[in-house]
């Protein structure tokens, strides 16, 4: 099954994506986002650093795993200057004027995180929601 909404000026985009996925009880992937950012807060490709900075970005890709027990994505956004830059969509990325969004509940499957001891994050486990 598809879904499709629309963020406004404002709300925070990894906290409203969580929202939806949790209400619509959704496990897959984000098929399409692009809108715009005044806030951007990502994490590094170290797995450690922070970046955060208020400007206005264009969103030009989000993309990741869906599921009600949280959400992996990783963002692309280009600035004024068309730079582009991208990282781990953290808490704190605010709309600007609006961000489109596309997902998609992949049927038979149910996807899961559980904490990983070698990579010390919820990774993604993945089960067939017929039992196999």
């Amino acid at each position: 099954m598809y879904y499709t909404f629309r963020l406004k000026k404002g709300a925070d985009l990894k906290k409203e994506i969580t929202k939806y996925v949790k209400e619509n009880n959704i496990s897959g992937v984000i098929l399409s986002g692009v809108g715009s950012l005044d806030k951007l807060s990502i994490r590094l490709a170290d797995g450690e650093s922070t970046l955060e900075k208020e400007e206005q970005y264009e969103i030009v890709s989000l993309n990741g795993t869906l599921s009600t027990d949280g959400i992996h994505l990783h963002i692309a956004v280009s600035d004024n200057d068309g730079k582009t830059i991208g990282g781990h969509l953290k808490d704190g990325c605010i709309i600007n004027t609006t961000a489109e969004i596309c997902l998609l509940d992949i049927p038979n499957i149910k996807f899961s995180r559980e904490y990983d001891e070698d990579t010390g994050y919820n990774e993604l486990v993945i089960k067939n929601k017929g039992g196999n």
